[in-house]
């Protein structure tokens, strides 16, 4: 070994071993195993303290200290809150959506981190405050006494190259030649990932291949701060199959960790992971309602949920909540501070927002914020929210990011005078649209008039000489038992080279429950002609129409 440069920081990791290093090996890549717990090539005696592990009966920050433990505790902590806080949860009359061949779509629900401590870790008789004062205040545990006490040779200056932690502690202003005893103390439970984190950074490998024992060794690393190991642990369980278990567990670790940006790769394959098994929440209902905050976050941050519309999505985040949290101020804000970021509040129907208005689960004062907001992104002109939700994808916060509804959204003007009548907008892309052939049909979400649902759907479907494919729209009754409407209906759509709406079928027909009317070939024009490149009514790839619809009296 090279002898250092006494004008050198001993400390400083640029400085270690340097002519080690004469081939172009980084200090933090070089393979240092050969000298673990050798006194020939250590300066320093470490001794390690090892504690008795704390009480069952102690808060979560205090009696876990591996992350499986606190895995488990946090579990039982969930199921037992579950069992002592029972709600019964009164669900208003359910509207039902929509029979003639469409599913159903439910209305709504109309209502109302642990981190873990460190043990202190100090130097014999320290000549400077800063060892003292290095997070000493989170790192004391006096609850146990020491069960037994291991003593290892180290070397600084390979210790602090790897760590933040040892280097501060090394470089603390002590004279080297008076001071080479450290002492740290930790927790039984700690000790194999300690041991772990010690070899690790002389070798640059572990020995644990299991996803708890790395799950400990990521907690010991992001303590003593040496990122090197927690991106090493954090490809290890990265590249492991995941489960449901797995994923809520990452999710789940101290918020220290996660803000490490050697972790954000595991965790963001883990929200991956889980928005991609629950992509159907309904299939998977029971449990999706078990999931805890992070797991229901991970799924709704998906634009890919296979859901009817944003209303059902609303409808499942009021019901998860009111089952998860029973108390009215732990529910307002974790749906007004974590879950409201991921509602798409402009997707929702005018009848939801107006519910959300009411809703007593939500803060009244962020309930009028969102809702405000929700209703100016519906009044901007489609391309002016197209630039709105382009330029939200690549934020946390995706409230104007469109979502693969089943049930395609509408933009619908109401009028009560003089007649009661309302125009509904209703706007396909040409994917979609290329989706339905030969015989494929996409419903809109439900519009009201006069208190009654209403939906239009869009088919391929052969002509009524079935000779050949066409595009056909209808319209739409939901069936709420017996009654009769009688509607006076005009279907248009934007046609080149003006782009103006141009009126396309008009008629009038007394609808009953589950009866639906409309034009099977619409633009009167082979489905070949409607989607072809030189088409009317695709204008930059969008079909846009319009149904007109008004109560005769």
């Amino acid at each position: 070994m090279r002898t250092l440069n006494t004008s050198t920081d001993l400390f400083d990791p640029r400085t270690v071993m340097e002519s080690d290093f004469s081939s172009g090996v980084s200090a933090a890549d070089a393979d240092f195993a050969f000298a673990f717990n050798d006194s020939n090539f250590s300066d320093r005696m470490l001794r390690i303290e090892i504690l008795g592990d704390p009480p069952e009966n102690m808060p979560d920050s205090e009696a876990c200290i591996s992350i499986a433990d606190w895995a488990r505790h946090r579990k039982r902590r969930r199921e037992d809150i579950k069992k002592e806080n029972v709600l019964d949860l009164t669900a208003c009359p359910e509207e039902q959506i929509l029979n003639c061949n469409q599913p159903d779509m439910d209305d709504c629900v109309v209502c109302e981190n642990p981190d873990e401590e460190v043990v202190a870790m100090s130097e014999e008789s320290p000549s400077g405050d800063e060892a003292g004062n290095s997070n000493d205040s989170s790192w004391s545990m006096d609850f146990s006494t020491v069960v037994r006490v291991k003593t290892l040779h180290i070397s600084s200056p390979i210790l602090a190259a790897k760590s933040p932690f040892f280097y501060k502690l090394f470089s603390n202003g002590m004279r080297e030649s008076e001071q080479r005893h450290v002492t740290l103390r930790i927790n039984a439970s700690e000790e194999a990932a300690l041991m772990e984190l010690l070899n690790f950074m002389y070798s640059n490998t572990l020995s644990v291949t299991t996803a708890p024992a790395l799950l400990d060794v990521l907690m010991a690393a992001d303590k003593f701060e040496v990122a090197s190991c927690m991106r090493y642990c954090s490809r290890l369980l990265r590249n492991m199959p995941m489960t449901p278990e797995s994923a809520l567990l990452y999710l789940e670790l101290p918020s220290s960790v996660l803000m490490g940006e050697a972790v954000q790769p595991l965790t963001d394959t883990a929200k991956q992971y889980l928005a991609a098994r629950y992509k159907d929440m309904t299939k998977f209902q029971e449990e999706v309602m078990a999931l805890p905050l992070a797991g229901m976050e991970a799924i709704l941050s998906s634009d890919d949920l296979q859901v009817p519309s944003e209303d059902a999505v609303y409808d499942f985040v009021l019901k998860w909540a009111r089952a998860q949290y029973p108390k009215l101020e732990e529910r307002r804000e974790v749906l007004g501070m974590r879950l409201s970021r991921f509602i798409r509040f402009p997707y929702l129907t005018p009848r939801k927002l107006r519910k959300i208005l009411i809703c007593n689960d939500f803060d009244h004062e962020v309930a009028s914020k969102l809702v405000l907001e929700a209703l100016f992104f519906k009044a901007e002109a489609p391309h002016r929210q197209r630039i709105l939700a382009s330029e939200e994808a690549a934020t946390s916060n995706r409230h104007t990011v469109e979502r693969a509804y089943k049930y395609r959204p509408v933009k619908v003007v109401e009028f009560e005078l003089p007649r009661q009548q309302c125009v509904v907008f209703l706007d396909l892309k040409r994917e979609e649209c290329a989706t339905l052939f030969p015989s494929g049909r996409v419903y809109s979400q439900a519009f009201h008039l006069g208190g009654q649902g209403f939906f239009l759907s869009a088919h391929c479907n052969m002509d009524q000489q079935s000779s050949f494919h066409c595009f056909g729209l209808f319209l739409g009754m939901q069936e709420k038992g017996s009654v009769t409407f009688a509607v006076d209906y005009e279907f248009a759509a934007r046609s080149k080279p003006t782009e103006e709406f141009v009126s396309k079928y008009k008629g009038n027909y007394t609808f009953t429950g589950g009866k639906a009317v409309g034009y099977r070939n619409l633009f009167a024009i082979p489905w070949t002609s409607f989607m072809a490149e030189d088409s009317l009514y695709f204008i930059n790839g969008v079909l846009h129409l319009r149904a007109e619809l008004t109560i005769r009296h």
